[in-house]
């Protein structure tokens, strides 16, 4: 692929991986991104996971053809990107490489030779010339780990992103591009908010034609929505307006009554209603749905004097992820003392800007008469 006449993409499709970071489901697989600046100098922009290493360097062999690299520019550390940074230097060790003082801090501990002699250090807004194409350096400190920064090449306005504006999948296009990357962002970056829109902000007075991640598609069109995206996201912002009603049920009674509120809201016209069966789901893809919409609903079974697992885990995952500025609405299920909306409530007790709805219901067992009330009345509340 041809970024422009002189980036040239050199990423490799996985397909075969099923989970990234050994906990988040692929179906497709994933992409491993890398790119090469064919300039008076020559630079690669950071290198791929293990797994993909000799496919990588085949590829970068083919684009540089009788040239050496003069450059390795390492926006990002993490095993993914960084895992061919000795084979590469094996092949050309005269190249420099280019990162800032906290990727040198960190690099000894991914690579097992001393590299130092060949390090350049660049901090922000440091530039690099490699002729008619310069890239300029912005540290993005926690997007998402310490180390990473972003550039921004001038003459064709490209920014290379690191993993933002990444997504989960090996598609090459643009097509559905938000539902994976959405999953993408609140489990990999959702946690630093505010850091992104730092990034965010700095990067806002650059005309950007062209947005390459080290995760999914080249973007080329249409930019302004995927940065939208990423500044609502970032904002802790619904990007919607609906329900999403997260279901812990043992043995099915709750998930009767968490059907019987999605039908009621859904009578009253609410457009979007998400019923989700928490312990079958992917909790990556719950995240996802709760911080899209602005509104939840926990449904769960009581256990062990707490609360039914799945929940429990699901919970964490949010909290971690520093979930806000939503309306929660809590159902708790328990036969002879109910400890659900308890322990509920003393997990979220973290959360910021987060406004609770109507009063705790709780089903004994199976859903009564007097409990479809109480549903009702919730889904009046929350509805809009």
């Amino acid at each position: 692929m041809t970024i422009t006449e002189q980036i040239k993409y050199a990423g490799v499709a996985d397909r075969e991986l099923d989970l990234f970071e050994s906990q988040y489901p692929l179906p497709e697989g994933m992409l491993y991104n890398s790119y090469v600046i064919l300039d008076e100098k020559t630079a690669i922009l950071d290198t791929v996971d293990r797994r993909a290493v000799s496919e990588w360097l085949a590829q970068i062999q083919d684009i540089l053809g009788d040239r050496k690299p003069d450059y390795l520019i390492l926006h990002h550390l993490e095993p993914d990107h960084s895992a061919g940074i000795l084979e590469l230097h094996r092949l050309y060790p005269e190249m420099k490489l280019v990162g800032n003082a906290m990727t040198f801090r960190l690099l000894p501990q991914f690579v097992s030779e001393d590299l130092s002699a060949l390090y350049e250090t660049v901090a922000e807004g440091g530039e690099l010339s490699l002729g008619t194409h310069t890239l300029k350096f912005y540290l993005a400190p926690m997007v998402h780990w310490p180390e990473v920064m972003v550039s921004y090449e001038q003459a064709d306005q490209v920014l290379f992103a690191a993993d933002a504006f990444g997504k989960f999948g090996v598609a090459t296009d643009t097509e559905d591009w938000a539902c994976e990357a959405r999953r993408y962002y609140f489990n990999i970056v959702g946690k630093y908010g505010a850091q992104v829109q730092m990034l965010l902000k700095k990067l806002a007075g650059l005309k950007i034609r062209t947005i390459c991640s080290l995760h999914g598609p080249v973007l080329k069109e249409n930019l302004d929505y995927y940065i939208g995206l990423y500044d609502t996201w970032s904002k802790y912002e619904p990007e919607d307006k609906g329900v999403l009603i997260a279901c812990a049920s043992i043995h099915g009674n709750t998930m009767k009554a968490a059907e019987f509120l999605r039908d009621e809201l859904e009578a009253l016209g609410v457009e979007k209603v998400v019923l989700t069966d928490v312990p079958r789901a992917d909790v990556a893809e719950v995240i996802e749905d709760a911080f899209r919409y602005d509104r939840m609903v926990l449904m769960s079974s009581s256990y062990d004097a707490g609360l039914f697992p799945p929940m429990e885990s699901f919970l964490c995952h949010l909290v971690a992820k520093q979930y806000r500025n939503r309306k929660v609405a809590i159902v708790q299920n328990g036969t002879w003392a109910p400890s659900a909306a308890k322990t509920m409530q003393k997990m979220l007790e973290p959360l910021q800007d987060i406004e609770y709805v109507g009063d705790v219901i709780t089903i004994r067992t199976t859903m009564t008469e007097a409990n479809k009330a109480e549903l009702k009345a919730l889904a009046e509340q929350l509805k809009l």
